[in-house]
């Protein structure tokens, strides 16, 4: 009798049932409430024929098409620089373009604010693009290193100029990285939260400014749950051009095999385009050098302040006690995310190994990727009007904050952990099964020490954008329990010279934080951060 295969062993239904379950109640159940609550009470309707509706999607759109061109521009040099040169001083660009996608929103909307007090639709464009120039250049210097060089190099043996055969042959050849890229910058441009919370004011909104108002100050609730509707419709949209062209990347990449030989550019085009990624990490240090700069603006004063709880009383908890919030909710949230993201991981691979249609194992990749095209407004939001169901109301428990965040992280660490657990040489876990080995023993001496690495980068990576998380936390976060971006843009919010600098003094820690997390990151290997 044959030998069952692995992808249908007993134990992978209950692995599978602790991501999906939790994927269930913290995501889906939440999103479908919200989306009954729109169609319910029709809301969707009214909200449709509304004119001021259109000109909140027409905002939505054209400021996330405009960061989303800005980024590719800018990124695609630097995707060049990543993957194509020798240099020295590579690792430091490789961080310094990551700093700022994993960077508080408050914080970046913070530091640009300071650079163009009147903030506006171009100070929202580019903190946009900022914040979203690592998914271009690390997305698209994947696929680039990929690339053979020798097809560029007989079209300019045959007389085409270094630019007419980087336009004839190495940008078809990039054409899936970069939709995919620009899909997945227009997907976070749409969504982005703090960014035009802090530069749009009341002057220009997007649907996800317009959700939190019409939920936090209007109490409009049927109408924000129509707005998500809207906005769901878009994001889906984009998540569907996102996955086509994450699947024609793969296809590139496996047709391609190893990368290519770095080498120092040649010739004065190579040298030019290095100049300009250069410029544009040194353009994307800017606004960070600036906002550390101004919390040392009236000396210590704002970080002696973070013992205190701001100008007449703005906090209802100190600087010190948010921070610690966040530092617990984050460890938290990073714990059960890489459970769950492991979980997934192994589950997945396990599948695909089994004798499991290739369309199911798909499915569920693409359901737990989910969460990270929802907006995290909206799925706050669906906790406030679903978990006092379930026993305890979780809606007035610590507990929801790392929830909510891990929702966000774990597939991440998916994305991160899969495709490592993917790539293990098959015929050292047969060499491991012929000698006795059990599936488990195969999995605990060979894929665990292989995946260890990416593991703990996924781990790092996790927690710093939990640690930053401000969508559905400032849903979530009870005014005791605020978290240090919360404190951030409550302290932004209310006047006195204080509470200014309190949080540019806050931002500078979770700057620090940051840049720390991401060099260790980087110091573990070449991940796949931003290939989403």
């Amino acid at each position: 009798m044959a030998r069952a295969r692995p992808g249908l062993s007993p134990w992978l239904g209950l692995a599978a049932a602790l991501p999906l379950g939790f994927l269930a109640v913290f995501f889906v159940w939440p999103v479908v409430a919200i989306l009954r609550l729109g169609v319910g009470e029709g809301g969707v309707l009214a909200v449709l024929g509304s004119g001021q509706t259109w000109r909140l999607v027409g905002f939505t759109v054209g400021q996330a098409a405009a960061s989303t061109v800005l980024a590719v521009l800018a990124g695609l040099p630097v995707a060049y620089l990543l993957a194509r040169t020798s240099l020295r001083g590579l690792w430091f660009v490789r961080v310094a373009v990551l700093v700022p996608f994993v960077l508080p929103t408050v914080v970046v909307g913070l530091a640009f604010r300071t650079l163009l007090p009147d903030g506006g639709v171009f100070a929202i464009v580019l903190a946009n693009a900022f914040f979203n120039v690592a998914v271009v250049a690390r997305t698209v210097a994947n696929l680039w290193s990929h690339v053979d060089g020798r097809a560029g190099d007989a079209a300019r043996s045959l007389g085409a100029s270094p630019l007419r055969a980087f336009r004839s042959v190495t940008l078809p050849a990039l054409a899936p990285a970069l939709t995919s890229a620009a899909a997945v910058v227009f997907l976070f441009c749409a969504t982005s939260f703090g960014v035009v919370l802090i530069l749009g004011g009341s002057r220009y909104r997007t649907l996800e400014t317009e959700i939190y108002l019409r939920t936090v100050e209007l109490l409009d609730l049927p109408g924000a749950a129509a707005l998500s509707l809207v906005q769901l419709a878009a994001v889906v949209a984009a998540l569907t051009v996102g996955a086509l062209a994450r699947r024609r990347g793969e296809s590139a990449l496996a047709l391609r095999g190893r990368a290519t030989v770095a080498r120092r550019p040649r010739g004065a085009l190579s040298w030019t385009v290095v100049a300009v990624a250069l410029g544009v990490v040194a353009l994307l240090l800017v606004p960070v050098v600036v906002l550390v700069a101004r919390s040392f603006g009236g000396g210590l004063a704002g970080y002696r302040a973070l013992a205190g709880f701001g100008h007449a009383g703005s906090l209802q908890v100190s600087g010190v006690d948010a921070a610690l919030n966040s530092l617990r909710a984050a460890t938290d949230a990073t714990v059960l995310a890489v459970l769950l993201g492991v979980t997934a991981s192994v589950v997945l691979v396990s599948l695909s190994r089994g004798r499991v249609r290739r369309g199911v194992v798909e499915t569920m990749d693409t359901a737990l990727m989910l969460p990270l095209g929802v907006s995290a407004v909206t799925v706050g939001f669906g906790y406030l009007v679903t978990l006092d169901m379930l026993p305890g109301d979780l809606r007035t428990s610590p507990a929801l904050v790392p929830l909510a965040q891990a929702l966000v992280v774990t597939p991440l660490v998916i994305r991160m952990v899969l495709p490592v657990l993917r790539s293990i040489d098959q015929r050292l876990r047969q060499a491991a099964a012929s000698l006795g080995a059990s599936p488990a023993a195969v999995w605990r001496e060979v894929d665990v020490p292989m995946a260890g690495r990416s593991l703990l980068t996924a781990a790092g990576f996790g927690f710093v954008v939990a640690l930053g998380e401000f969508g559905a936390t400032s849903f979530l976060a009870r005014p005791d329990t605020a978290t240090l971006p919360v404190a951030i843009a409550r302290l932004i919010s209310r006047p006195g010279e204080l509470n200014n600098q309190m949080a540019y003094a806050a931002c500078t820690l979770l700057i620090v934080v940051t840049v720390a997390a991401v060099a260790l990151v980087e110091s573990a290997g070449r991940t796949r951060v931003g290939e989403f």
